[in-house]
């Protein structure tokens, strides 16, 4: 039996941070109820793909609902508010990602349902939490990117600040909130108690950064872009140039340094004065540089990944999406996940861990929007007349 097999989670979220934080606890066996407006999660309609959206499954949305059922609502009227206050007591969690505000307004916020099940867990996200003075200020993951001090971090400095090639700050946010929900489950199985969960998305990036901001905040040391050099500081840590591509080394330690230089043939180097410990490699980085890719210049960045990594170096070469989801050590590990759906078979992400018993996985397809409708609301007891007249009236 999977962790959180028996919890039952209404999942009001939308977009990725949300979303994101509720597929890891349907990984883990969490009956999450998407609760959709008429026109679905937004992601559903993302235009990456025409044929995908015009199905409202666009990849965004496929990537982190499987696993779920979803039910449609139209919240603005309270027959559908209704519905959630019957599903209420038989629930463990409630999850949303509303600016502050607008669930209370739907009179579904912390305080309303509480007092219907005071075991409730109520986990708020939001990109800036339910206090403080940017409390109702709209959030989305490229202004987290760029509050947060990522961005000032990341890049070149001669290519200005650059963000992440993914919503880093919403996945952030979303892994913080998982976190932080199954906290809450934990002691509640102690107290007997729910509680207000306040998952800021900026404090998240922040969680996510602690090294650059310690190094501010107790060293006073002024962060700056890096490139593609290591936050080890190392002169053997970074992208170098190999053949027609590149190579990103992750030398750090005396033993890996003495076999890059013998793997590469440049055994000679190792009696330089230049490069006797880490302080005068440093201080010789640009000498240091041009010998290692000098050297590596001589064959192809794939046969120097496979030279080095046999000499123990660690090293890769720059891997794309569409080569990494066909890597052997994935296949074993079963990362990607393959399930029939009505689309033919589907491969999807699961989880980064595996446990002894209980591992997270994949065993329903992504919902079509408001596919499990019927099916809940007659769990909630509902009986089939109800259910007509709901959607006669469009509560449903």
């Amino acid at each position: 039996m999977k962790p959180f097999a028996g919890v039952r989670i209404l999942d009001f979220t939308r977009y990725l941070a949300g979303p994101y934080g509720t597929y890891q606890l349907a990984l883990l066996g969490a009956d999450v109820i998407k609760i959709e407006s008429h026109e679905g999660d937004e992601s559903r309609h993302l235009l990456v793909s025409r044929e995908w959206a015009e199905r409202k499954m666009a990849s965004s949305f496929l990537a982190v609902n499987a696993n779920k059922r979803s039910i449609t609502l139209d919240l603005r009227q309270p027959a559908a508010v209704e519905v959630i206050t019957r599903l209420v007591p038989t629930t463990d969690v409630v999850w949303e990602n509303f600016r502050p505000g607008v669930m209370e307004r739907l009179g579904l916020g912390y305080d309303a349902l509480a007092a219907i099940n005071p075991r409730l867990v109520y986990c708020a996200v939001s990109g800036f939490g339910h206090t403080g003075p940017e409390r109702t200020t709209a959030a989305f993951d490229g202004k987290l990117q760029a509050m947060s001090g990522i961005m000032s971090i990341t890049g070149d400095p001669a290519g200005g600040p650059m963000r992440a090639g993914f919503a880093i700050c919403d996945t952030i946010g979303g892994m913080t909130a998982a976190l932080a929900v199954a906290s809450a489950l934990y002691q509640r199985a102690h107290t007997g108690r729910g509680q207000f969960v306040d998952v800021a998305m900026l404090d998240a990036a922040l969680a996510f950064i602690p090294g650059p901001v310690a190094e501010y905040s107790v060293a006073g040391i002024p962060q700056r872009q890096i490139g593609n050099g290591s936050v080890s500081r190392k002169p053997t840590a970074g992208r170098f140039r190999a053949g027609d591509g590149y190579l990103v080394l992750a030398v750090l330690t005396e033993k890996q340094f003495v076999a890059l230089m013998r793997t590469i043939g440049r055994a000679d180097a190792l009696d330089d004065p230049r490069f006797k410990d880490w302080r005068a490699r440093t201080e010789n980085e640009p000498a240091l540089r041009e010998i290692i890719e000098g050297a590596l210049a001589k064959d192809d960045p794939k046969s120097w990944e496979a030279r080095l990594t046999a000499a123990d170096v660690p090293c890769a070469t720059v891997w794309k999406i569409e080569e990494i989801t066909r890597h052997p050590q994935l296949e074993h590990r079963d990362v990607l996940q393959t399930i029939d759906s009505r689309y033919g078979p589907m491969r999807l992400v699961g989880a980064g861990f595996r446990l002894a018993h209980g591992s997270p996985g994949i065993e329903r397809e992504p919902p079509t929007l408001g596919e499990h409708t019927d099916e809940i609301l007659a769990e909630a007891g509902y009986t089939p007349a109800e259910i007509k007249d709901l959607r006669r009236d469009g509560v449903i």
